[in-house]
């Protein structure tokens, strides 16, 4: 550290002593500033070098001349090396999380107070109350407190972790280097000691044998604590092995009696019944049951019950996906090695696994998952939703013969097909275009999604959609028609009718879903500017494409905060695009749009993208409508309870609302078909503060693979038959049974034994384990719920 050059900071002003706070501050400011080497002139200053989180990872020196205050050290990080050139106040490493200190002088009381980490290495003498309430995480190196010379009085009281060295080379009193009373109430940590002493705490200490491991071990360090404090022609003289002693704390159930107290049971039975008789004092008014009622109470006496609460409630991923689809039951899947069983299980709630959890659908479900919540990276489904090309069709059920018309082949009609036919029905498609996909086969760009993926998947419907009948314009009149002819009908004709501006020279206005559509088949050329009015993500399409095909000034305007998310807004950034806001058009010429404030944004294009609305036109006048789009109840059936709507022509959403929406009007028919009464689906989110990721590595920040993620997948909500609960179960109350279900296993607890502690449903992983308060059932008093 001398040999380096150190940014000064000194400890007064105008020759007037800065206050600590102030001191403090100019110190994390250095650091902030990317200082690494820094040397504080002190004057008494407390709190220095402790918290230096702003240089991260990156290790700073600090070196502290004049005299530093109280608390040098305190909450230190283990990128913090603090070297003090004179001696040091109280409470050095108060706290200490990993720095490493040293200290070329004596140390005040209280050095290395509830250290955890680190290590402090002192040239003199300690003051009273050195290495007191230490701890140590095994998962780290004990913390290590170093003294040349002695300890003051009261030495590691309540130590209950690390390693403390005290050489006893210079000491305060040379017929004591451990001070008065060391080691009471210590249960953890080894203290190696030079010199005379004048007792310990024998009933929380004992003496041990020095192994060869623990000598090798001192003699390592020894080297680096005498460099450290520059006086290394001292090891000669402290490697004599038979000059060292080692104290280590007596395990709890070897400690030695302190108390002669009589035990409550005793007292009661040989002196108060004996000389009152039963029933004490009032023995001659009462005959009452007089037994102690236990302190730690179990069955109907309990507080609080556990309750195993397997998949009552949607993990976070899938109450968010709009498919519904069980995106953890998938990784559970993979983690038992069936990755085949995975991939497939998609298939059961949306003919587009691969297109649209794969490549086009913004990850909600990621969004959603719990890990975020302690700042980790979301499992990637994506990795699950590519491998999903290749899933081969599920089993299909026995046909039924019951038929319904479905008008619209985009991701909602051919969501609502695709469940028919698993369920054994028979759904017959129509749509306007020359090609099956709507939007998502017309206007989405190929950058999007590879072309050979969506083809895939679109021929993988027609293989299991058997009747399909395109270029079909259907009118009022024939749609009419389709409910006479059909048991059902799903309405799923999307929103194809572009919103515009009422400006003047809107006809200069190029439709989003147009210009995507002309992209596709190379049929537009945009110049060299173009501005997209309406920023969200189909307007960021829009410049992607745009640039593609050759334009560099790219200008997208809104009204407000723009809308757009995920990669296609991250894709539209990525070529150039600008973003403006809030930006009001006056008129459109041939120049470009000119805003209210009378700015022109120069365009040889101009793309209108602020939405798209159905066009109701083909409906029969009986089914219901409101703004433009149809109305529905919770299960999707409108006006007429033999028609269903789904899609855009119902509300404006992602694709996964699209395909949700079939996926759910097809259930609700499946029902009706079978004579049920259809209701919408109820399970709620489970309460993310439930999941335990104290499991799981923060460190993580990618995945390599499908097999890592169903590892790094939380299960929320769902049990992974860890056992967890059973092995931290403080009374054994906790076992695994084998059941009858699908799960074929319960998880549960004996009420005699259960004490409601709570550690079950705070270890859970999945947050399976619920504590509940203790009611009886009704009409009876017996045991209680999760017993």
């Amino acid at each position: 550290m001398n040999n380096q050059c150190y940014y000064r900071i000194p400890g007064k002003k105008d020759n007037i002593r800065l206050a600590s706070r102030v001191l403090e501050e100019m110190l994390q400011q250095a650091v902030a500033n990317g200082e690494r080497y820094i040397e504080v002139d002190a004057f008494g200053q407390h709190g220095l070098g402790g918290r230096l989180w702003k240089a991260g990872d990156d290790p700073v020196y600090l070196k502290i001349t004049g005299q530093g205050g109280q608390r040098v050290g305190a909450m230190g990080f283990a990128n913090t090396f603090i070297e003090i050139m004179g001696p040091s106040s109280d409470d050095l490493g108060w706290l200490n999380a990993g720095a490493e200190i040293v200290a070329h002088g004596h140390a005040g009381n209280g050095v290395a107070n509830a250290m955890a980490q680190g290590k402090i290495f002192i040239a003199g003498n300690i003051g009273s109350r050195g290495m007191t309430m230490t701890k140590h995480n095994p998962r780290f190196s004990p913390p290590e407190m170093w003294v040349l010379g002695s300890a003051g009085d009261y030495f590691g009281e309540f130590m209950a972790g690390g390693i403390a060295v005290v050489c006893g080379l210079g000491p305060q009193n040379p017929d004591n280097v451990l001070g008065y009373r060391p080691l009471v109430g210590m249960v953890g940590g080894q203290v190696y000691f030079r010199g005379s002493h004048q007792g310990y705490s024998t009933a929380d200490a004992k003496l041990t044998p020095i192994t060869d491991r623990n000598w090798h071990w001192l003699q390592d360090n020894l080297k680096i604590f005498l460099e450290r404090i520059g006086k290394p022609e001292l090891l000669p003289q402290l490697s004599v092995r038979k000059d060292w002693q080692l104290l280590a704390a007596r395990p709890p159930r070897k400690k030695e009696k302190t108390s002669a107290l009589r035990p409550m049971a005793v007292f009661r039975s040989e002196v108060w019944d004996k000389e009152l008789g039963a029933g004490g004092l009032i023995g001659d008014l009462t005959t009452l049951d007089r037994s102690p009622v236990p302190v730690i109470t179990t069955g109907e006496l309990r507080r609080y019950v556990p309750v195993w609460e397997n998949k009552k409630y949607l993990a976070p991923c899938q109450a968010s996906c709009p498919t519904g689809i069980p995106v953890q039951q998938r990784w559970a899947l993979i983690r038992e090695g069936r990755l085949d069983e995975a991939v497939e299980l998609a298939l059961s709630y949306t003919p587009f696994p691969a297109s649209v959890c794969g490549y086009l659908c913004p990850n909600l479900c990621m969004a959603a998952c719990t890990r975020q919540e302690a700042g980790m990276q979301p499992v990637d489904v994506s990795l699950l939703g590519q491998a999903s090309i290749k899933a081969s069709i599920p089993p299909l059920a026995e046909k039924s013969g019951e038929k319904t018309a479905i008008v619209g082949g985009g991701p909602a009609g051919l969501s609502a097909a695709w469940q028919l036919v698993l369920q054994g029905h028979q759904p017959v498609v129509y749509d306007t275009e020359k090609e099956l996909g709507g939007k998502m086969a017309a206007v989405i760009p190929a950058s999007r999604i590879p072309k050979e993926v969506l083809v895939t998947e679109l021929d993988r419907i027609r293989e299991v959609v058997e009747q399909v009948n395109l270029s079909q314009s259907l009118n009022k009149k024939e749609v009419q028609q389709l409910r006479d002819d059909y048991d059902f009908v799903i309405l799923a004709a999307g929103a194809w009718k572009p919103r515009t501006l009422p400006v003047p020279g809107r006809q200069r206005l190029v439709p989003a879903l147009d210009f995507l559509a002309q992209a596709a088949v190379g049929d537009i050329q945009p110049g060299k500017r173009i501005v997209v009015i309406g920023a969200g993500n189909v307007g960021c399409d829009v410049a992607t494409e745009a640039h593609r095909l050759g334009a560099g000034d790219i200008t997208l305007i809104d009204v407000q905060q723009p809308a757009s998310f995920g990669k296609e807004r991250s894709d539209a950034e990525a070529v150039g695009a600008k973003f403006r806001w809030p930006c009001f058009t006056r008129e459109i010429t041939a120049e470009g749009v000119v805003l209210q404030s009378g700015e022109l944004l120069p365009a040889d294009t101009v793309v209108v993208s602020i939405g798209d609305a159905p066009d109701t036109a083909f409906l029969p006048d009986d089914i219901n409508t409101a703004s433009g789009f149809v109305t529905v109840n919770d299960i999707y059936q409108t006006s007429d309870e033999r028609v269903f709507a789904v899609g855009d022509l119902v509300k404006p959403g992602l694709l996964t609302d699209a395909i949700g929406s079939g996926r759910k009007a097809a259930a609700a028919i499946n029902t009706l078909i079978a004579g049920k009464t259809p209701a919408p689906e109820g399970r709620r989110m489970i309460d993310k503060s439930r999941i335990s990721l104290a499991y799981f590595d923060r460190r993580l920040t990618g995945f390599a693979d499908t097999d890592q993620c169903s590892r790094e997948c939380a299960s929320c909500g769902t049990c992974r038959d860890c056992g967890i609960c059973v092995a931290i179960c403080p009374r054994a109350a906790i076992s695994r049974q084998e059941t009858d279900d699908e799960t074929g296993y319960a998880y549960v607890v004996d009420g005699e034994r259960c004490i409601g502690c709570g550690f079950c449903a705070g270890a859970c992983p999945c947050g399976i384990w619920c504590l509940v308060g203790n009611e009886p059932l009704e009409g009876e008093f017996s045991y209680p719920r999760g017993s």
